[in-house]
């Protein structure tokens, strides 16, 4: 029988991972796997138990929100041969469900991690050395993902963004930022900036998201340039929902594989949604095909 370590998030989706567990778990032994179950017990244990753990099963599976996703694939990707990964969605925003093509019902994600769905190459990036699976921003409302209370993101879901979002706006402060990316460089005072690998980026599909190729070895880069009020911060955001993935007004688009960004002043990351460290000198690097990834289609 071959042996599978279940990660998951006990605090994810109100709780709901827990009363769901002897369900997915049966999921798990219909299917002829042996489980072994492991609750995450503080942040960043999903990394540590994962780096230790996965060698000595045949597929781990994470269940919780982005933030579990990319604490396990963090500690996959210091793995020489990383078993194969599965996910059950269980998170407000849930982007990498989207991305991944799977269900919300926990049983169903759960059959498709344990052998009904269809294993996939996927690129994973690295900001600094720190592996995310789908975005990393700065500059305007990226703090409010990791600072808006687990409570608050549980009760009120991608309100609570929102509002968080709006209350933020009398902080904005752009940052002057030399990007260089791909042999290629320019230089210009940004209130926002995201490299992503992602049909779905705050719980919202992105119109020209049939042009992404999770696995190409590319990211899709979106700058927005410093707003002259606050109407050009709405029509900046209006741009990255357009429908060309072209560069248009305020905002400037690009694909890369590797960049530096390089500013006076410290800039504050957020990975996959969490804090992610806060450098003058930053490089993500997108690292193609480093992990078998199971989805849905």
């Amino acid at each position: 029988m071959q042996k599978l370590l279940f990660i998951y998030n006990p605090t994810s989706g109100k709780g709901r991972v827990v009363e769901g567990l002897p369900s997915i778990l049966d999921v798990f032994t219909k299917s002829g796997w042996l489980t072994t179950a492991y609750p995450t017990q503080c942040k960043g244990d999903a990394v540590r138990a994962v780096r230790e753990l996965a060698p000595q099963y045949d597929r781990v599976v994470c269940a919780g929100g982005d933030g579990t996703l990319s604490e396990t694939v963090a500690g996959l990707m210091e793995l020489a041969e990383p078993p194969l990964l599965g996910y059950i969605p269980f998170g407000s925003t849930n982007d990498c469900a989207v991305n991944l093509d799977l269900p919300k019902v926990p049983t169903q994600a759960a059959s498709i991690a344990a052998g009904a769905g269809i294993p996939r190459s996927s690129d994973i990036g690295k900001l600094n050395g720190h592996p995310f699976v789908y975005v990393a921003a700065f500059g305007a409302f990226t703090q409010v993902a990791y600072d808006t209370p687990q409570d608050l993101k549980n009760t009120f879901g991608h309100l609570a963004y929102i509002v968080e979002g709006i209350a933020s706006l009398p902080t904005i402060t752009p940052f002057h930022v030399r990007v260089e990316y791909d042999g290629k460089e320019l230089e210009d005072d940004f209130f926002f900036g995201m490299v992503s690998n992602a049909y779905s980026i705050g719980g919202i599909r992105r119109p020209n998201s049939e042009s992404v190729v999770l696995d190409d070895g590319l990211f899709e880069v979106d700058l927005i340039k410093k707003p002259v009020s606050l109407a050009d911060v709405a029509d900046g955001f209006q741009t990255l929902l357009a429908q060309s993935p072209t560069s248009a007004g305020a905002r400037i688009h690009f694909q890369a594989s590797h960049m530096v960004f390089t500013c006076e002043h410290p800039i504050p990351w957020t990975i996959d949604g969490e804090y992610g460290g806060s450098q003058r000198v930053n490089e993500v690097v997108n690292c193609r095909r480093a992990l078998n990834i199971i989805c849905g289609k």
